[in-house]
């Protein structure tokens, strides 16, 4: 398996040429890097104008590995070939480096930048990324990995102390200014004369500056998400280009994108499985917009026996719930599961929009909360089974969507009853979780030990024996007058979160497509859809027919923690593709976790089939690096089964627009659509009785 690593942007607060003179201190030898015991220069070169210089270098090292290890291997040190290339033109060092010893059997790549900062030119950034693999290593591979990384990832912060402490020994000999790089006069009349091309508008600027935005700063890192190792600063950097890449759209919090990999330990392939599902159940059921869409029942903020207050002493926001208080049974009966998992929910996302803030208030990343349980009147009825079965499920939810979100949970005046609840719903919470539970039975929880070593003293509510008129409802039996009738309660085998989403789900199985038709009965109409993949490739069709198809339904036996979905099929077997129907878009390859949107413009009525079908595997490629989408791809769980979500929408008779159109030249035929996958688009002529297409990946 292949190792690799991506650093943070590090950014120095001087010019690029003093870094530059404190870079160049490191060699030939340098105390202050223990295992780098000296280099020779191999080749030099510079351009005609001295602005770009070139130096190859042979790097020795000392590995700190086992004697045993070092005497099987017959070597004592190992050697690098470093590159530099410095413009000093354009302000950037460019350093490649590749071992040299074992070379055949393991292969590590390093490649560092150094360039000015995009909004500050008296700053310098820098970057590394590298890559290890070992192909073999006489029965020692993972001995050797192992040694490798370690060895690595302590040396890499390393690298900018000695830069910054070079830094400061020039400064100390009073050197604090280096000029910039001019051009000899030949060279500068050229420049001139560049300058004066440009002005005229026959030149084009083809300089690339990367904006701080689309990366992270390590002092950023520091600052707002916390002290994390090389390594993990690593796993978020790669899952959050991942995300750049394959999710045009909106990307999610630095934040949010650490909590799932602090849910998997930092190993990202399952911390993008999880956190790729997150944001498709957070698409299909508009979660991001809850704190502006739902509004709680009357009866919830009378009964519902929780709330926030204040932060504790590590600064996390507070919420109080007074589960003993609770009348679970009525609330169940009284509003149903939906309304509950919906108001738990909007705790959750109002949860981390307090967390940003007393980020910003504390100056210090907060990125959980801290649940004081108190479970004073906790009794038999709370055991209700229904009541225990929407728990679980709402926990469910909450721990796949919000991992990493609960700081502490600090749980007051357990009852005797309470170890029957904890048995029937610890088993439903991850571990890390259940290590973040502090349990106090009786008044256990009052002195030295309790709560004041977690919440200051005047923040302890008063029913706790605190100072601190507490808001949080008392609650009470909700009464039966208000309870739902048979007819109004919802379906409990399930949480229907969310049951007016605009989106559909459906299964795609081996020979199965799923199939929905759309009857036109004017023309020029235009067929909207929005689809995203939740599981596996599909193949995307669209199809016309003058006959109305008949339905073959499958139903797809899903997760409970899945939208549920049917499985459709249209286009009868005996159809012959020219004759009975026909193609209205070229089949469209649709990878794991894209989202699609796309638009038809008809010109003849009838029945239009849009059609998902499981795409099979590519055949085997000689390249060794996979492409993102086919990283997609491999996060399938079963080779039987997609998954999708749609939507899908027919805006009748647009009188002139494919007049409009091709007095425009969009289009080549009769037919017209649009496809959208993000920003890298490109036209193709259609054939006829097809259209030509834009496809975009997001």
């Amino acid at each position: 398996m292949v190792q690799k690593y991506q650093s943070p942007v590090r950014v120095y607060k001087y010019p690029f040429e003093l870094v530059m003179a404190a870079y160049e201190k490191r060699f030939p030898t340098c105390p202050e890097i223990p295992v780098f015991l000296g280099s020779e220069i191999l080749h030099e070169s510079r351009s005609d104008d001295g602005a770009i210089h070139i130096i190859e270098r042979s790097c020795k090292l000392n590995v700190d590995a086992p004697r045993l290890l070092k005497k099987i291997a017959g070597v004592e040190y190992v050697f690098f070939i470093q590159k530099n290339t410095v413009n000093w033109k354009e302000r950037t060092l460019r350093i490649e480096a590749h071992n040299e010893t074992f070379a055949n059997r393991v292969v590590i790549l390093e490649t560092c930048n150094y360039s000015v900062h995009p909004e500050n030119e008296e700053w310098t950034c820098f970057e590394q990324s590298a890559s290890l693999d070992i192909k073999s290593f006489f029965g020692f591979e993972s001995t050797v990995e192992k040694i490798a990384m370690k060895q690595y990832t302590s040396n890499i912060k390393r690298g900018k102390e000695v830069i910054e402490h070079y830094l400061k020994e020039l400064i100390s000999q009073g050197i604090t200014f280096i000029p910039r790089w001019t051009p000899p006069p030949v060279y500068a009349a050229a420049a001139a004369a560049a300058l004066d091309s440009v002005a005229l508008g026959t030149t084009k600027d083809c300089s690339l500056l990367f904006p701080l935005a689309d990366k992270l700063d390590a002092d950023y890192i520091e600052r707002y998400l916390g002290q994390l190792t090389p390594m993990q600063e690593s796993c978020l950097i790669r899952l959050r280009q991942w995300l750049q890449e394959t999710h045009k759209g909106k990307i999610p919090k630095d934040e949010h994108i650490l909590r799932f990999l602090r849910a998997r330990d930092f190993n990202i392939d399952k911390a993008r499985e999880m956190l790729c599902q997150s944001l498709s159940w957070r698409k299909q059921y508009q979660v991001d917009y809850i704190l502006q869409s739902w509004r709680p029942p009357a009866l919830l903020d009378e009964y519902y026996t929780g709330g926030w207050h204040y932060q504790d002493k590590d600064g996390r926001p507070l919420y109080i719930l007074r589960l003993g208080q609770m009348d679970t049974k009525g609330l169940v009966k009284a509003l149903g599961e939906e309304s509950l998992l919906r108001h738990v929910l909007s705790i959750n996302e109002e949860g981390q929009k307090r967390c940003e803030e007393n980020t910003n208030i504390f100056g210090r990343p907060i990125t959980s909360w801290t649940c004081l349980v108190d479970l004073e009147g906790l009794n038999m009825r709370h055991l209700w089974r229904p009541g225990v079965k929407a728990l679980l499920r709402i926990i469910e939810v909450v721990e796949d969507n919000y991992p990493e979100t609960l700081g502490r949970l600090l749980i007051v005046r357990a009852p005797r009853v309470f170890p029957v609840l904890w048995t029937l719903v610890s088993p439903f919470i991850n571990e890390n979780t259940r290590q973040k539970f502090l349990i106090y039975s009786g008044n256990n929880y009052q002195g030295p030990g309790g709560l004041v070593d977690y919440v200051d003293k005047d923040v302890i509510p008063d029913f706790l024996g605190g100072d601190c008129m507490c808001t949080v409802p008392e609650g009470g039996l909700v009464p039966k007058s208000l309870y739902q009738t048979e007819d109004e309660s919802e379906n409990s085998d399930h949480i229907r979160l969310w049951t007016e989403t605009i989106y559909h789900s459906a299964s795609v199985l081996k020979g199965a497509p799923h199939e929905i038709v759309v009857e036109i009965l004017e023309g020029e109409s235009v067929i909207t859809w929005d689809f995203d993949i939740l599981k596996g490739d599909v193949v995307f069709s669209l199809f016309h027919s003058k006959r109305a198809p008949e339905t073959t339904r499958k139903e797809a036996t899903l997760p409970s923690t899945s939208a549920a979905g049917d499985n459709m099929q249209l286009i009868d077997k005996m159809w012959v593709l020219g004759v009975d129907y026909s193609h209205m878009e070229s089949p469209l390859v649709c990878r794991e976790g894209e989202s699609i949107q796309g638009s038809h413009v008809t010109r003849w009525p009838g029945f239009y089939i849009l059609q998902w079908k499981m795409h099979g595997p590519p055949p085997c490629a000689a390249t060794s690096l996979p492409r993102v989408d086919d990283v997609l791809a491999s996060l399938q769980v079963s080779s039987h089964k997609c998954k999708l979500i749609y939507y899908y929408e027919v805006l009748a008779g647009i009188p002139g627009l494919a007049v409009t159109a091709a007095s425009l030249s969009i289009w080549s035929a009769p037919e017209h659509s649009f496809l959208l996958r993000g920003t890298e688009c490109s036209s193709t002529a259609a054939p006829a009785a097809s259209c030509s297409q834009n496809n975009c990946r997001r």
